[in-house]
C-alpha cells in the first residue's frame, strides 16, 4: 500500500513539475520587461535620455530572446509591443519632441508590458478618473457652447486616450475597441465644426457610456484563468490518486476475504 501511494505521489509531481516551472519562468522574463520599462520611465521623468536609450536597449534584446525561447506572442502582440518600443525609443533620441510628450509615449509602452503581463486590473484602468474627469469637463464646455475651452479639453482627452489605446487593444476586445475609436475620430473630425447642440451632446453621452463600460469590465474582480488551470490540474491529479489507491485498497481486500474463504473452506 504505502508503495502504491509513493508512486502516486512521484507521478503527480511530475506531472505539475513542468507546468510550475514552465509558468515561473514565463513570469520571470515578463517581470524583467516590466521592471525594464519602468526603470526607462523613470529616467525619462529625470530627463536622463541616453540612460533610457540604453534601458530601452535592452529591453528590445530581452524581449527578442524571450520571444525566440517561448514564441508565445500572437502577430498582434507583437505589432503592439514593437510599435509601442520604436514610438518609446524615438522619444528618448528626438530633440523635437516635448518633455510632455517624451512622457507619454513612454508611458505607452510602461502600461502596453503591464497589461500583457497582467491577468486582471491592469495599469492603465488607474487613468480612469484623470480620463473621465476630463470627458466631464470637456461635455460640460460642449453644453454651455464654449468652442475655445472644448477644443482645448479635446486635445487633453485625446492625449489621455493616446496614452491607454496600445493597452486597451490588448485587454478589450477588437468589436469594444473598434466602438470606442468610432467615437474618437467624430470627435476629433468634428470638433471644429458647427454641430447642433443636441447632436454633439448626445454623441458624447453615448460615447461616455461605452467609456464607463470599458473601465467597469476591466475593474471587476474575476478569477485567475492560470489560478484556474492549476486548481483543476491539482484537483485532478488528487482525483485519480484516490481513485488509485482506493482501487487498490479494494482489491487487497478482495484478496484478502478470498484467502480468508479458501483458507475457511480447507
Amino acid at each position: 500500500m504505502k508503495i502504491s501511494r509513493i508512486i502516486c505521489i512521484i507521478c503527480f509531481i511530475v506531472m505539475i513539475y513542468p507546468i510550475s516551472i514552465n509558468a515561473t519562468s514565463n513570469e520571470e522574463n515578463w517581470e524583467k520587461l516590466d521592471q525594464i520599462s519602468d526603470q526607462t520611465l523613470q529616467m525619462v521623468k529625470q530627463e536622463r535620455y541616453m540612460d533610457a536609450k540604453q534601458l530601452l536597449t535592452h529591453f528590445s534584446n530581452e524581449f527578442l530572446r524571450m520571444n525566440q525561447r517561448e514564441q508565445s506572442f500572437s502577430m498582434d502582440e507583437l505589432r503592439i509591443i514593437s510599435l509601442t518600443h520604436d514610438s518609446a525609443f524615438e522619444a528618448v533620441t528626438s530633440t523635437s519632441l516635448s518633455f510632455e510628450e517624451r512622457i507619454n509615449r513612454v508611458t505607452q509602452l510602461r502600461l502596453v508590458i503591464d497589461a500583457m503581463r497582467s491577468e486582471h486590473q491592469p495599469m492603465w484602468t488607474e487613468m480612469e478618473d484623470s480620463i473621465m474627469t476630463t470627458f466631464g469637463q470637456m461635455k460640460e464646455t460642449a453644453l454651455e457652447g464654449d468652442h475655445e475651452t472644448f477644443n482645448h479639453l479635446v486635445t487633453i482627452f485625446l492625449s489621455k486616450y493616446n496614452m491607454i489605446h496600445p493597452s486597451i487593444t490588448v485587454d478589450i476586445t477588437p468589436a469594444d475597441v473598434q466602438k470606442i475609436d468610432s467615437h474618437i475620430a467624430f470627435l476629433d473630425t468634428y470638433r471644429n465644426e458647427d454641430l447642433k447642440a443636441a447632436t454633439r451632446v448626445q454623441q458624447l453621452e453615448q460615447m461616455e457610456l461605452d467609456l464607463k463600460n470599458m473601465f467597469e469590465r476591466m475593474t471587476e474582480d474575476e478569477a485567475d484563468p492560470s489560478l484556474i488551470w492549476v486548481m483543476i490540474s491539482t484537483g485532478g491529479a488528487i482525483i485519480l490518486t484516490l481513485i488509485y489507491v482506493g482501487w487498490r485498497k479494494y482489491k487487497g481486500d478482495k484478496q484478502k476475504r478470498q484467502k480468508q474463504r479458501d483458507y475457511d473452506e480447507r
